[in-house]
């Protein structure tokens, strides 16, 4: 697939929304949580259920891409997103304004973050085996460093476009609201002009349904790279979850009100989404890595932002150390992700891209939670604790022997299927899956 292509372009804009509205909600979330009065362990907790929700939702998504076609599945992705933001802005306004009480209008915001859990991968899982179909071994860990790229813009786009949304009527509940629009004028885009099939794929020889992704979680070929991206997103999801609190923290020793906070908020996330665009955008595509050196690179620089974060101490010490993290997760999620992609066959892809988004769901399953009631113990707790886990990231990637053994891109490395067999994303049999 052309990454200019018009396809590639809208499934650019997919993971572009589905990541700004998602970091934009984050971005607001401690301040909604400050003014509600909730304990900071408990608004943590309504982004744990979410999580716990697309952990358990994504192998379904995997595989029903395989079979009802991987449109079908970025579509319902995208409408589920809308929905849930759509509920969170209305809950969020309903308490801040009194109509609610406090307690109810969170139960509300649960419930919508449980709807974005139980969707929200759809879209995603969907997206990255629509590329992975059409793309050759030798061009696709550029394809997904590209498709991941779209992450990292969006989490630009989300914390910066967050307090333009902040208005008079609808306060913080703005922003939801906002990129529930945006996330719609999406949908419409992709079943208009996102093209349905021309990939293929190989029946099973006994006509029965193959299915690929059973038991694939434990598969020794993809063994490093998931326990490598479990470590890394939970020490990224610990970063996230504590930056709002930390800088509100930060700054209101100065003598700052909570809401005066939230431009500082989105500048400390725009600064780490600028690091990790600079990675995928300008590093990976010049130095041509391939996803174990990625993973070296990621690990390291993760490490090291945590590092800063525990040594450095004021507002400047909190954008440094997690802009050094953030480009750390550049380089290592789509290192693992293409490494995974490359591990197995080509009617594997759709299990393992559900693989995939069930360790973003498990990573802000526990770490979140762990991390925001460690940081109310002492500021560099979270910070030590992600220096751990990352340390093994880092012991993992450089001794693995699977991994030094791993498949890399290769020009004569061929995956084209039959062209005899029917079309793999459009509805229907899907080549017997």
């Amino acid at each position: 697939m052309n990454p200019k292509s018009p396809a590639f372009l809208i499934l650019f804009s997919v993971s572009l929304i589905a990541a700004a509205g998602n970091m934009g909600l984050q971005s607001v979330l401690p301040a909604i949580g400050r003014e509600f009065g909730l304990a900071d362990t408990l608004v943590a907790a309504a982004f744990a259920v979410s999580a716990l929700m697309w952990t358990l939702a994504s192998p379904f998504w995997a595989r029903l891409s395989d079979s009802l076609g991987r449109k079908r599945v970025i579509m319902i992705g995208l409408a589920g997103f809308t929905v849930s933001m759509t509920g969170f802005g209305l809950a969020a306004t309903s308490g801040l304004e009194g109509w609610l009480g406090v307690g109810v209008a969170f139960v509300l915001m649960v419930l919508a973050r449980t709807v974005y859990g139980l969707f929200g991968s759809a879209a995603p899982i969907a997206s990255q085996a629509y590329v992975a179909d059409r793309t050759a071994p030798a061009e696709r860990t550029q394809a997904m460093s590209l498709l991941a790229s779209a992450q990292g813009l969006g989490t630009v786009i989300g914390p910066v476009l967050a307090p333009l949304f902040v208005l008079p009527l609808i306060g913080l509940a703005g922003p939801m609201y906002a990129f529930a629009a945006m996330a719609a004028v999406v949908l419409v885009l992709v079943w208009r002009r996102l093209p349905s099939g021309e990939v293929v794929r190989v029946p099973s020889p006994s006509g029965k349904p193959r299915h690929a992704g059973k038991g694939l979680w434990k598969d020794p070929r993809l063994r490093g790279f998931l326990l490598y991206g479990l470590l890394v997103t939970g020490a990224q999801a610990i970063n996230i979850s504590v930056l709002g609190f930390h800088i509100i923290d930060e700054l209101t020793t100065t003598g700052m009100t909570t809401g005066a906070t939230q431009p500082f908020i989105g500048l400390a996330m725009f600064a780490g989404a600028t690091g990790t665009l600079m990675v995928q955008w300008g590093l990976i595509p010049l130095l041509k890595l391939q996803p174990r050196q990625l993973m070296q690179w990621g690990a390291v620089l993760a490490l090291l932002g945590n590092l800063m974060s525990i040594t450095t101490p004021g507002y400047f010490g909190v954008v440094v150390g997690y802009a050094v993290v953030s480009m750390g997760v550049g380089f290592a999620r789509p290192g693992f992700t293409a490494g995974a992609s490359l591990a197995v066959d080509g009617h594997e892809q759709g299990a393992v891209a559900g693989l995939m988004m069930s360790i973003a769901g498990l990573s802000f399953l526990g770490p979140p939670v762990i991390g925001v009631a460690l940081y109310q113990l002492a500021v560099p707790a979270p910070f030590v604790a992600n220096a751990l886990l990352l340390a093994g990231a880092t012991a993992i990637v450089f001794l693995s022997r699977q991994l030094r053994d791993a498949v890399v891109d290769l020009p004569d490395r061929d995956e084209s299927p039959s062209p005899e067999t029917p079309p793999a994303s459009q509805p229907g049999p899907e080549g017997n899956r």
